[in-house]
């Protein structure tokens, strides 16, 4: 068994103490719909290989969107499904500016990081693996649920988190109060039948995702708080082929369970309509009933993690787990509970009226403007912010903001104002904009003109496609990892100014876009764009830079 702090020492740890429980049965807040079937596309996905040059995508960025991106015979987006029976639970994503991290991903799924394809359509010769969170209430795991969902996807691991209180809506009728008993052990015998049938349905979609989806990954949202449950379900994998990995969330700092509780359960359908302080005087109730009954992961032949404290230490057993899980680990070393908003701004307009990459060139009169409108805006946002969440009770101090930036004159240049005025700002060379290669300053005209068929190419595909000697989106995806794994494990505000193909891949990252919609996705320099985290979804606000005008995508 080998522990693991937040500095990342291993050292090892004697195995906690254990007792004897009941049944699973709890779950998310989130709104109850119908499920979508599938994603159909009217452009196939271009097959991956690890060895070929067609895994990277699109060519330059930035000043052309409306004519390389927006016209519908040279691109067009995956069809948005409706919703059919109860296979995921999830509402389709209508719209970019909706996070897709509960949609349903077709069987040849293709995400916006991943390095190659099979015909299996699974990766990293892992199998099937079932991800079980165990953890009592409010503490942590829907957070933990989709924040894996978002990561895996990203890298090409078709990965769905079926949580069961989402399952428990479905099955008790809208209006109808749920029985009484429903959440403690000793429960009546109907009650113990509806405990069943929601749990029933759940594992059954499980099955269904790996066995007619091609899914890879199912995460089970619930309490599992039982040694002889967590048995049944490891047999019940094992004889479907399917591995299993527990992770337990555990937590004693009750700041951090009475943030979840706020932040999360009385959000949920369960307290539509209640009192604050009733709801969440009910919910702690629920929490207490289960506590004498829950029993800690002690299997030592099970493969498991405990994670403590929103991340402050790391357990683990029988880490021999291969690649992946591995890999999970690794993204568990850098995930808090994030309160802080991601906000994304574009640099200040440049001397040059088409910029060049290698001139690099410094802001304009006019971008220096901008980049003090940017500040003046923002810092008043935050703190209107502020006051109204102390107006709601939320008497925490005012959260600190870093200023990320590329090294790119045109960023640095941005975010001096916020320098001056005592922030931290970071240049980060990952956050460079896509190298455009050959066709550094050439315009729409001229890229058609000089490579008639690259543009053809660029058109079918404008994610992947690369220009000679040019990065592409995917090149960029795969380089901002490192940027990802930081926003995971910084809690407070983040401020990116960068090259709006940056922009773009990051927000694709936070709000499980497809490779088919980041390249058109839109980023005015006269607004911010916002970014909400919440345990079950992020939310997009656009805040408007007034002083500013807006024209090209430059």
């Amino acid at each position: 068994m080998i522990s693991l702090s937040s500095d990342s020492s291993p050292s090892t740890s004697p195995s906690p103490s254990a007792s004897i429980s009941s049944e699973d049965h709890d779950g998310p807040p989130s709104p109850m719909a119908n499920a979508p079937s599938s994603l159909t596309s009217s452009l196939s996905p271009p097959g991956l290989s690890t060895f070929h040059a067609d895994l990277a995508t699109s060519p330059i960025t930035g000043g052309f969107a409306s004519q390389m991106y927006l016209t519908p015979s040279a691109f067009t987006s995956p069809m948005r499904t409706q919703s059919v029976g109860s296979k995921y639970l999830r509402h389709q994503s209508s719209s970019v500016d909706e996070d897709a991290v509960h949609d349903a991903l077709s069987p040849t799924h293709v995400s916006p990081a991943q390095l190659y394809s099979t015909e299996s359509g699974r990766l990293f010769h892992a199998g099937k693996i079932c991800i079980v969170l165990v953890g009592l209430p409010a503490r942590g795991k829907t957070h933990l649920a989709v924040s894996l969902t978002r990561y895996l996807r990203w890298l090409g691991v078709k990965t769905h988190a079926f949580h069961l209180g989402d399952y428990r809506r479905v099955h008790i009728a809208p209006g109808t109060d749920v029985p009484d008993d429903y959440f403690l052990v000793n429960a009546s015998p109907s009650t113990v039948i509806l405990r069943q049938r929601v749990m029933a349905a759940c594992k059954a979609d499980v099955y269904r995702f790996f066995e007619e989806d091609r899914g890879q990954v199912a995460i089970y949202d619930a309490v599992n708080p039982t040694s002889a449950g967590r048995r049944v379900l490891v047999k019940e994998f094992s004889q479907r082929g399917i591995q299993t990995l527990f992770i337990e969330s555990i937590c004693d700092r009750p700041e951090i369970i009475e943030a979840n509780v706020r932040s999360v359960k009385i959000s949920s359908p369960d307290y539509i309509g209640w009192n604050e302080k009733e709801a969440i005087k009910h919910y702690l109730k629920r929490i207490s009933d289960k506590i004498p009954h829950y029993e800690t992961l002690d299997e030592p032949e099970f493969s498991y993690i405990k994670l403590y404290n929103a991340g402050e230490r790391i357990l683990l057993n029988n880490s021999r787990m291969g690649y992946l899980p591995n890999r999970i680990v690794f993204y568990l070393m850098n995930l808090h509970i994030k309160s802080g908003c991601v906000y994304f701004a574009r640099a200040g307009r440049s001397t040059e009226q088409m910029p060049r990459y290698k001139s690099d060139p410094h802001l304009s009169d006019e971008g220096r403007t901008y980049a003090r409108i940017l500040t003046d805006t923002l810092l008043e946002h935050r703190r209107s912010e502020h006051t109204a969440r102390r107006t709601h009770g939320d008497n925490s101090p005012e959260r600190e903001l870093i200023v990320w930036t590329s090294t790119r004159r045109r960023t640095v240049e941005t975010s001096a104002e916020f320098e001056k005025r005592g922030f931290s700002c970071r240049q980060r060379p990952q956050l460079s904009q896509m190298h455009p290669g050959s066709c550094d300053g050439l315009s729409w005209q001229e890229l058609e003109k000089q490579f008639p068929e690259e543009v053809e190419v660029h058109k079918k595909d404008p994610y992947r496609h690369r220009f000679p000697r040019a990065e592409s989106y995917h090149d960029l995806a795969v380089r901002l990892e490192p940027v990802i794994l930081e926003m995971e494990r910084i809690p407070n505000d983040i401020l990116i100014i960068a090259h709006v193909s940056v922009l773009r891949v990051l927000y694709g990252y936070l709000m499980a876009c497809s490779p088919f919609d980041i390249p058109a996705l839109d980023f005015e320099r006269n607004e911010i764009v916002e970014i909400i985290p919440s345990a079950y979804n992020n939310k997009v606000k656009r805040i408007k830079i007034y002083g500013v005008e807006e024209s090209e995508t430059l």
